[in-house]
C-alpha cells in the first residue's frame, strides 16, 4: 500500500471490498470509484475545487428539512433523478419523472370525485382518467397520491400561509379503474435557489424555472409503481425544466369548457360549476411486475 500511485489507487481501494460483499454492492462500488478517480485523473482536480465539491455537499446537509430534501434537488438539477427514471421505466407503461423535493407522507384519503380546490384561487380544473394496465383493462383498486402546488407556485409544507396538506391527496381507484378531482391549476414555479443548488444554477448561467405540472404515484397489487409528473402543452417552459422532467409521453391538454352536464355526477364541485373551468384527462398505465 506505500507504493500506490495515482494509477494503482483505484484497484487498491477495490482489493479492500471482502469477497463476501454483496455482489450488486461490489459492482455498483466498483463502477462509483472507476468514474470518480477518472474524472479526478481526467480533470486534474484541484484541492480549491474538491473542497468546493464537498462544501456543496455539507451544505446541502444544512439546508435540508423533511420538507426540503436539498440532496434530491442537487440530483434533479444535475439531471441525474431523470436518468434513473429512463433506465428503470418501463417500456410498455407510462414514463416515470421525477419525485421532487416536496412529496409529504401521509396525505388524506378523498374519494373519487373529491374536490381539492378548497379556499384556493385560480383557475378551477376537473383532472380524471383511468389507471390501466399494459393490455387496457382498468385496475380497481389502484392507489394514487396526488400532490401540486398552490397558484402562487408553492406547495404546501413549504409555503407557512397553506394548510396542511393542501392540495394533496390519497385517492383510490373505483371499478373502472377511475380517478377523479377537482382541483386549481398549478403555476409553473422556480426551484428553491437559496441554497447550494441555486448557487450552481447561478454559476452555470440556469435558470430555476419548471413548467406546471401535476404530481402523481401510481400504485396497484401485481404492477410496476409509477412516480411520474404531467404537463400542460402550453406551458412556456415545456423544453427548458430544470430538472428534465418532461416526457413527450407526459404532456397533457388543459381544454376549456363552460358546461359542467357532461361531468361525472360523483364530481363533489359539479353543482358549483357555474363558468369557466378546464378539463385535463389523463390515462395512466401500468407494467407488470
Amino acid at each position: 500500500m506505500r507504493t500506490v500511485t495515482k494509477d494503482t489507487i483505484t484497484q487498491s481501494f477495490l482489493d479492500y471490498v471482502a469477497d463476501d460483499t454483496d455482489p450488486r454492492l461490489k459492482f455498483i462500488l466498483e463502477k462509483l470509484a472507476h468514474h470518480l478517480h477518472d474524472f479526478v485523473r481526467e480533470t486534474a482536480l484541484t484541492h480549491d475545487e474538491w473542497r468546493k465539491g464537498l462544501e456543496i455537499l455539507y451544505g446541502s446537509g444544512e439546508i435540508s428539512t423533511p420538507e426540503r430534501n436539498e440532496f434530491v434537488l442537487l440530483s434533479d438539477v444535475l439531471g441525474l433523478s431523470s436518468l434513473v427514471d429512463m433506465v428503470n421505466s418501463a417500456e410498455d407503461g407510462t414514463p416515470s419523472s421525477v419525485l421532487g423535493p416536496f412529496h409529504i407522507l401521509g396525505a388524506p384519503d378523498v374519494p373519487v370525485g373529491a374536490d381539492l380546490v378548497g379556499d384556493n384561487t385560480g383557475d378551477i380544473s376537473v383532472v380524471g382518467g383511468r389507471v390501466l394496465t399494459t393490455d387496457g383493462a382498468p385496475i380497481e383498486g389502484a392507489e394514487l397520491e396526488i400532490w401540486q402546488t398552490a397558484e402562487n407556485g408553492l406547495y404546501s409544507g413549504q409555503d407557512e400561509a397553506q394548510p396542511e396538506y393542501n392540495l394533496r391527496a390519497h385517492m383510490t381507484t373505483d371499478a373502472d379503474g377511475r380517478y377523479l378531482f377537482s382541483t386549481v391549476r398549478p403555476a409553473p414555479y422556480t426551484v428553491p435557489d437559496d441554497g447550494p443548488v441555486g448557487e450552481l444554477l447561478h454559476a452555470t448561467g440556469r435558470h430555476p424555472w419548471r413548467p406546471s405540472h401535476l404530481h402523481f404515484i401510481v400504485t396497484a397489487k401485481g404492477h410496476r409503481s409509477l412516480v411520474t409528473e404531467v404537463f400542460p402543452n402550453d406551458d412556456p417552459y415545456l423544453d427548458e425544466d430544470a430538472v428534465f422532467g418532461v416526457r413527450e409521453q407526459l404532456i397533457m391538454e388543459y381544454q376549456e369548457r363552460t358546461d359542467a352536464s357532461a361531468l361525472p355526477n360523483d364530481l363533489a364541485i359539479k353543482d358549483k360549476l357555474d363558468g369557466k373551468f378546464y378539463q385535463v384527462d389523463f390515462d395512466f398505465v401500468l407494467s407488470s411486475e
